[in-house]
């Protein structure tokens, strides 16, 4: 449908019944984004000369992982049996980190496409988004995509579907998104299953807030779906969560850029504009409604909790600025991300920043560096503890510099997670291995079909957040796919290991570390440190301590300038003398002496889980 029609039309006349909202869930590389194009051209929203590949993708690094990051929404208008209606595509994230933003978009939704790649089958992820939609008690239309492909099994994965999900043969649809093959059946079942939005036209405004980002010129720009009533260009509303007040200065539709439209009425999804300063203000799954109109708040959304912890240094400390403000631009858009400033012996002012889960934490310093160009260092990731002190005290630690003293220590709590793992058969040996390699516990273990099984796993948070899923993937040729969501806290014996240089202890290289894997992970850290400290003229001891006691130690021997080189024959006690000297000197300078750390130090302790 051509946009100078639409611009024409009165959104007034699309009632509820004309509108469905639903967005399409899947595993990272299903399909998700080219099958939002499809729907994007077929409806003629874009047109399939300018398209641009993965459209609802906008950031570079999301097409550079192939994954999305932010929720992005798109408003389609179909003709279907002679009428025309207003869809609302609400593109969600696929990847485990991002879950809350899965779940933010869900909540605006009545219904979802399940999309399964014809090849790769279900996978960890189709099962977690799966529930989250279920949960939220949405109409799901399930779809096997990449039918057109040589090695596509649609039979096969229609039985795993039916395994999984309880989803029946003929319930399926087959598509093609890279074609276009049978795309158009999507938005026919979405009209005919998915349940319009339940709004009342004539009750005061009630709108749900489910997404918002930072634009230069603009300020705030939020995602609204707007529940009972009507919202209209110069209303005054207030947020629920914090009663400040605003003037709507813009409103409108995405398609799929913003077009401004004057007004939003029930069921309807659009953007809206109301001068916002930060996105702080604009916290998702609040509430908005006319300040004339005081309404009961919708129950709000969970805000979202950080799980991993790392300090983030320029490399270059003269470049704290630079950084500041980078990371300042990129929490604008971004409120999960939780920022401390910190500052650390070694390596100077950083900051401490709390994110949802490793890939979040990846993508959050690949953005610094791509988007703003600052080269950064960033400590080893922790996660977030529960310590109960010896006088009944509850204290929460992230830092391992904060650690207290084992003498204080009552018990310490762990975050644990439940994981699934979905993998070929042939591989289940070295998965089992890598689970109680990181103190997992097995919790059930059933076949998906003849060829694949999924293991359930009891995992503590603190093995899987450094290089699990490298390993996970290594370890069955890139085939088992891997989700987990948190299941609370459980008590562990766990430690802090110091590294100290000269016997002074290095802040950002300490770790909290279970105490079986202490000696093995300080005999690592000692071995891979003494490979990268440069020589000094004084002899440099690299040792891995708890409290008072050393369990590793290595030794980076001093350079020696050959003092005795001029004395040519003659007396030993001369030369002895001499050599004595040096001893005392360098005596002086190791206490004198400063160790000079190199930043690939940091670096390669971080990577060190070899």
């Amino acid at each position: 449908m051509n946009i100078s029609k639409i611009q024409n039309f009165d959104l007034r006349n699309f009632k509820a019944d004309h509108i469905r909202n639903f967005s399409i869930i899947a595993h990272i590389d299903h399909g998700k984004s080219t099958l939002a194009d499809r729907l994007l051209e077929l409806t003629g929203t874009i047109s399939g000369r300018v398209k641009n590949e993965q459209f609802l993708d906008k950031l570079q690094v999301e097409r550079e992982r192939g994954i999305t990051v932010k929720a992005q929404t798109a408003s389609l208008f179909y003709q279907y049996k002679d009428e025309i209606y207003l869809l609302n595509l609400i593109d969600t994230p696929g990847h485990v980190d991002f879950s809350y933003e899965v779940s933010r978009s869900l909540y605006a939704c009545q219904g979802a496409v399940l999309l399964v790649d014809a090849v790769q089958g279900v996978q960890a992820q189709t099962m977690a988004n799966f529930f989250l939609a279920f949960e939220q008690d949405l109409t799901i239309i399930p779809a096997i995509n990449k039918i057109d492909m040589a090695n596509a099994d649609p039979e096969r994965i229609a039985g795993e579907m039916n395994k999984a999900f309880d989803i029946k043969k003929d319930e399926l649809l087959h598509i093609s998104a890279k074609t276009g093959l049978n795309v158009e059946t999507v938005l026919d079942a979405v009209i005919e299953k998915v349940k319009s939005p339940q709004g009342d036209e004539n009750k005061p405004l009630k709108s749900l807030l489910f997404d918002s980002w930072f634009d230069e010129y603009r300020g705030v720009i939020c995602l609204i779906e707007v529940i009972d009533g009507e919202i209209t260009k110069g209303d005054k509303i207030t947020a629920a969560s914090t009663e400040q007040t605003y003037e709507v200065l813009d409103i409108g539709l995405m398609y799929p850029e913003p077009l401004q439209t004057e007004a939003l009425y029930t069921g309807q999804v659009g953007f809206l504009i109301a001068g916002m300063k930060t996105v702080k203000e604009a916290r998702i799954g609040d509430t908005l409604y006319h300040t004339s109109h005081p309404i009961e708040p919708l129950p709000g959304f969970k805000p979202a909790k950080s799980m991993v912890f790392a300090g983030i240094y320029p490399v270059d400390t003269s470049e704290f600025e630079t950084m500041r403000d980078a990371i300042e631009k990129l929490t604008l858009n971004d409120p999960s991300v939780h920022v401390e400033k910190e500052s650390s012996v070694a390596l100077g002012l950083g900051f401490r920043c709390g994110f949802l889960g490793l890939l979040h934490m990846d993508v959050f310093k690949q953005r610094l560096e791509q988007e703003h160009n600052v080269a950064i260092i960033t400590t080893s990731p922790t996660v977030l503890y529960k310590i109960l002190l010896t006088n009944g005290e509850e204290i929460l630690i992230e830092n391992p510099s904060n650690f207290p003293e084992s003498v204080r220590i009552e018990e310490v709590f762990e975050p644990i997670v439940n994981a699934t793992i979905i993998t070929p058969k042939e591989y289940l040996g070295n998965m089992i291995k890598l689970c109680e390699e990181r103190r997992g516990t097995q919790t059930e273990m059933t076949f998906l079909d003849e060829g694949r099984l999924i293991l359930r796993y009891k995992l503590p948070l603190n093995e899987i957040i450094t290089d699990y899923y490298d390993k996970l993937k290594s370890g069955s040729a890139g085939y088992a796919s891997f989700d987990y969501e948190l299941s609370g806290y459980q008590a562990a014996n766990l430690v802090k290991m110091n590294i100290l240089l000269n016997g002074k202890p290095v802040d950002a290289l300490s770790v909290i570390v279970h105490e079986d894997k202490a000696f093995s992970m300080g005999r690592r850290l000692t071995k891979k440190l003494k490979e990268v400290i440069h020589r000094q003229m004084f002899e440099v001891a690299i040792q891995a301590a708890i409290g008072a006691k050393i369990i590793a130690r290595e030794s980076v021997s001093a350079m020696r300038k050959d003092v005795t080189a001029k004395c040519y024959g003659g007396d030993i006690t001369r030369k002895r003398k001499l050599l004595e000297k040096q001893k005392e000197g360098k005596k002086k300078m190791k206490q004198v002496g400063n160790v000079e750390l190199p930043q690939e130090a940091f670096l390669t302790v971080l990577k060190s889980e070899e």
